[in-house]
């Protein structure tokens, strides 16, 4: 089995067409078509169900698709781990980031890291949750940032970081008559959210703090990025529920942060790591990061529910 082989497998896993899949990979659709055979051939099992209108991923495949990924990245990082030590580098830590961990923290931590360990190369990784839950238990990430404890067996996880939330509203919006906004009131009107797979922790939280309502949301669109979800707010077409911090650090004037009627709600962060004893770079970086949660002037607890795209 060649490296060829699996890239052409996964340029047609995911494509599901086999010419889009060549032109794709810059080949005809035979020798595309040959190499397919080839591993079929080898792993004695059908990959994939072609006829003339479709092509779909066996069950063989479906469970093949599962591990060629992370081959190519275990592949990728062995290549960065060589060139980290060339540049002398003398270790390397590898960072999974989920569901678009706040900029501030991680930015804070990071420069700590450079100032004290500047031979430590830090690789960060922008994964789906399930990405990074797998990744920590096959040992291609070392910790990782996520919004969610929901982790499962294996992997410890940390709350180190505690965010208010609150409603992006647009300039001039009828909401706006509210220095608190009653969840009920919230609801009157249609949402954006993140999108579930890509950030899955946040999305669970949110959906924990809407179950309080008697009327289900109306969530028109669903973003992979928070940044594209306050676009969308300052351009009038929905309201979105966001951390405090994340509102500040995009700096719209055109976006107005209320909290919400009751009960002060925050959306934690967690640090995910293997249940296994650290190594001594990791157990340094932990301890960097842990005590920005005691730290009061992290917490972003203090904003003032009038003011325009920041804390």
């Amino acid at each position: 089995m060649e490296l060829r082989h699996l890239r052409c497998f996964l340029a047609v896993a995911e494509e599901l067409h086999f010419a889009r899949a060549a032109e794709r990979l810059h080949i005809e659709q035979s020798p595309l078509s040959r190499a397919i055979k080839e591993l079929e051939e080898e792993l004695g099992v059908r990959l994939f169900n072609r006829t003339t209108r479709s092509t779909r991923l066996t069950r063989a495949g479906q469970l093949f698709l599962e591990h060629v990924p992370r081959i190519f990245t275990a592949l990728e990082q062995a290549k960065s781990s060589v060139q980290a030590a060339a540049a002398g580098f003398h270790d390397q830590l590898r960072v999974a980031l989920s569901d678009g961990i706040t900029p501030p923290r991680l930015t804070a931590v990071l420069a700590q890291c450079r100032e004290e360990e500047p031979e430590v190369d830090i690789r960060l990784f922008e994964v789906p949750l399930a990405q990074q839950l797998k990744g920590l238990h096959d040992d291609l990430y070392d910790v990782g940032f996520a919004q969610s404890a929901e982790v499962g067996d294996g992997i410890v996880a940390v709350p180190v970081w505690s965010d208010p939330l609150v409603v992006a509203v647009p300039a001039r919006h009828p909401l706006l008559t509210y220095q608190r906004i009653p969840l009920d009131e919230l609801l009157r009107y249609p949402l954006v959210a993140c999108d579930p797979q890509s950030c899955e922790g946040h999305c669970r939280q949110i959906r924990r703090i809407l179950r309080g309502a008697d009327r289900e949301p109306l969530i028109v669109e669903q973003v992979s990025s928070h940044d594209l979800m306050l676009t969308l707010v300052a351009a009038g077409y929905a309201l979105a529920l966001v951390g405090a911090s994340h509102l500040a650090a995009s700096r719209r004037e055109e976006v107005v942060a209320r909290p919400l009627a009751g009960r002060s709600q925050v959306l934690t962060t967690w640090l995910l790591r293997r249940d296994a004893e650290p190594s001594e770079t990791l157990r340094r970086f932990i301890g960097r990061v842990t005590p920005i949660s005691r730290d009061p002037s992290h917490e972003g607890d203090s904003f003032t529910s009038d003011t325009k795209g920041e804390n």
